[in-house]
């Protein structure tokens, strides 16, 4: 009896053991969402190679973070770890190094919703974590967020070395028909907590549907290039955000071309015009509450001009319920929280919702 006990005891040492041991898998196996192209010449950029002489310097070097872009992955470990090494070292003083260069994990639920399961937090260029442990050993569909403010030279997952990490069974997020979202550091992410947070990926979600975030921080001014790009996705709707960056001269020089780039190859696509949200320090700063009122007067005279030219389709999103009366939403008066990104997607998701049904 006392025998059999110790070997009972040395097999479950041996499995305990065994799962405690990590293998790592790497993320280029698996499915990547968000990316508008297949021809970038980094799996985590979101231009393709082809744009890097043409396209502005500051531009070119914000395409090459991951914004938006996420593995989907089935196992049922009862751990999931990850190793990642990151692009350019990205530290701000107004956004977390979680949602900067971290990584997001969530699983997806028997009733078809996505949950945050925890966050992968960065120590620097090179790093390790486990995002989470002790779990029971079952299958389960995982979607891991990558880093909004920087870009990833490697990543791998791991795993208990007797589990199964797999391709996943779901469509979820369904693929087809993504929804694209062209903008500036709000739509990059900033400054989310984590990547989960950032409003394109809450949307994602809400959706189940896959978005491509376009968002170049400081840097939406309407490059015809970044249309071309744009245009080259099937997809099921188009949301430009670019008035936070773009001068009221870019837009007339700029906004119609732009427009018809992406309208001419998808003449039945819902295409969705936001506005300058109202930031919280326009209550007080009036420069700036000038600017935004001529930039989003801009805009509607603009998208009134393309619906006297009998254009279908165009969607225009008012900015005014945007972020509250609180003024509680931002982290320096115009990046948005993880308040102000639920605000975002509580006002634009709807529309999205109605536009690709």
């Amino acid at each position: 009896m006392v025998n059999r006990l110790f070997c009972f005891i040395i097999i479950v040492l041996v499995v305990c053991n065994a799962y405690a041991q990590l293998v790592y898998h790497d993320a280029s196996l698996f499915p990547l969402l968000g990316k508008a192209t297949d021809f970038s010449g980094a799996r985590y950029e979101r231009f393709p190679d082809s744009l890097k002489h043409v396209s502005r310097t500051p531009l070119w070097n914000l395409s090459r973070n991951s914004a938006g872009m996420a593995i989907r992955f089935r196992s049922n470990s009862t751990t999931v770890a990850v190793k990642w090494t990151v692009l350019s070292n990205t530290h701000m003083n107004h956004m977390t190094d979680t949602g900067a260069k971290g990584l997001d994990l969530y699983c997806l639920q028997k009733n078809g919703n996505w949950r945050f399961v925890n966050s992968a937090r960065p120590k620097g260029k090179t790093n390790q974590a486990i995002i989470i442990k002790n779990m029971h050993p079952e299958e389960r569909e995982y979607m891991l967020y990558l880093p909004l403010y920087d870009g990833l030279v490697s990543l791998s997952v791991g795993i208990d070395s007797l589990a199964t990490i797999s391709q996943p069974l779901m469509d979820y997020p369904i693929r087809k028909k993504p929804v694209v979202f062209y903008g500036t550091s709000i739509l990059q992410g900033g400054c989310a907590s984590r990547p989960g947070m950032a409003h394109t990926n809450i949307i994602s979600r809400r959706l189940n549907r896959e978005c491509i975030n376009l968002g170049f921080s400081g840097n939406a001014f309407l490059d015809l290039e970044v249309a071309k790009v744009i245009a080259e996705v099937e997809a099921g709707a188009f949301v430009l955000d670019f008035v936070p960056n773009a001068s009221v001269a870019k837009m007339k020089e700029r906004m119609e071309t732009f427009y018809r780039i992406i309208r001419n190859k998808h003449p039945d696509t819902p295409i969705i015009f936001i506005e300058d949200p109202i930031f919280p320090h326009t209550f007080y700063d009036e420069r700036v509450a000038k600017e935004v009122r001529r930039k989003n007067d801009t805009l509607k005279e603009i998208f009134n001009h393309l619906k006297q030219q009998k254009e279908k389709n165009i969607i225009f999103i008012s900015s005014k319920n945007m972020l509250g009366e609180d003024g509680e939403a931002t982290v320096d008066g115009i990046h948005f929280t993880d308040l102000g990104m639920m605000r975002y997607a509580d006002l634009v998701c709807p529309v999205i919702k109605k536009a690709i049904r």
